[in-house]
């Protein structure tokens, strides 16, 4: 006979988790891992990983959700192996094999390729991708044996590059690539793409994600570190919800104006105009700049600050006393380093 299951009691939890997801786990499977590992209230993610894709997924809990589009939006920078001369289902290894075809690649020909799929380029999205047509994931039509015409979309390249040179062309099977693109770029669409334009075919072999929108591979926890952690520990692998705002102008008003902002008014003031701006309202307590409260998002016109992505008043409270109840963790674990 099964033992009942232990009820997971959950808490409000606030930031953001960068996250090495790992290899044959799908975005929200790992997600919804760390989230009972946090015991969090509510969470989501930034954007899919394929299962055959590992690195960097950010995660975000409580306050940090209302921002997450900002992460949906940015720029990516992956490494993958491209597997020459045999064309996928998926693009991917882990579909059927289309076709096989012999290789014969030179040093000229490829540098050729990579110049000509840098910069603007048109993509047409893959069958298996969860973009939906009339309400429906395109990779459930395809499991259902149905091609849907899709058109091309323009996506940016910003560099295109071998990560290892062939020793020797003549036998070379595969190639590893580093992509820094902008968002909604299909790697699987681009690496199939090159294996036609090289006169080959190819498919993915492997995809790893090393950066997005500022966060990078080497800032990441593991599913299996954290699962070795006290709660103390995971708590502490949290970026504050602000890092999400990474590049945005910060404001900070007092607690007349903090109100009002809230309320979804427009405040005026001596400021010039900026698409992304930061809000914060005044300290908690005295000496303690950690504990200034995140309030929103807002963009400045004309001199007035106008309202975004709020948080609720029950939001910043719980967001404060996160803060307050981390400091005297992290001024131990300074101490015991300098010791």
């Amino acid at each position: 006979m099964n033992a009942p299951r232990t009820r997971v009691q959950r808490r409000p939890v606030h930031g953001v988790l960068l996250l090495d997801k790992p290899l044959g786990l799908s975005s929200n499977d790992a997600l919804q891992k760390a989230k009972w590992l946090l015991r969090a209230e509510k969470a989501g993610h930034t954007g899919t990983l394929d299962p055959l894709a590992t690195g960097v997924l950010p995660l975000c809990f409580g306050a940090a959700t209302k921002f997450s589009q900002l992460q949906l939006d940015a720029d990516k920078t992956y490494e993958a192996i491209l597997k020459l001369g045999i064309k996928t289902t998926t693009a991917d290894a882990e579909g059927d094999v289309l076709s096989e075809r012999p290789i014969h690649i030179t040093a000229a020909q490829v540098d050729e390729v990579i110049r000509r799929f840098t910069g603007l380029i048109a993509q047409v999205p893959p069958m298996y991708s969860a973009l939906k047509k009339d309400g429906k994931a395109l990779y459930e039509y395809a499991r259902d044996g149905i091609d849907v015409v899709r058109e091309a979309r323009h996506v940016t390249i910003y560099s295109l590059v071998l990560v290892e040179t062939p020793a020797d062309w003549a036998t070379v099977a595969e190639l590893k690539i580093r992509v820094s693109c902008s968002k909604g770029t299909y790697i699987r669409t681009l690496g199939e793409d090159i294996g036609e334009a090289l006169g080959c075919g190819a498919h993915l072999s492997a995809l790893r994600r090393t950066g997005t929108g500022g966060f990078e591979a080497s800032q990441c926890v593991t599913l299996a570190a954290l699962e070795a952690m006290t709660e103390e520990e995971r708590e502490a692998c949290l970026m504050p919800t602000e890092s999400l705002l990474r590049g945005h102008i910060p404001v900070t008003l007092d607690a007349d104006n903090a109100g009002r902002f809230l309320s979804g008014l427009r405040r005026r003031g001596n400021w010039a105009d900026a698409a992304q701006v930061s809000v914060f309202g005044p300290q908690a307590s005295a000496g303690q700049a950690a504990n200034h409260a995140l309030l929103g998002s807002a963009h400045i016109k004309a001199g007035e600050l106008i309202p975004g992505r709020l948080l609720s008043p029950l939001e910043i409270g719980q967001l404060l006393d996160q803060q307050a109840a981390q400091q005297p963790k992290f001024h131990q674990i300074q101490e015991s380093a300098t010791s």
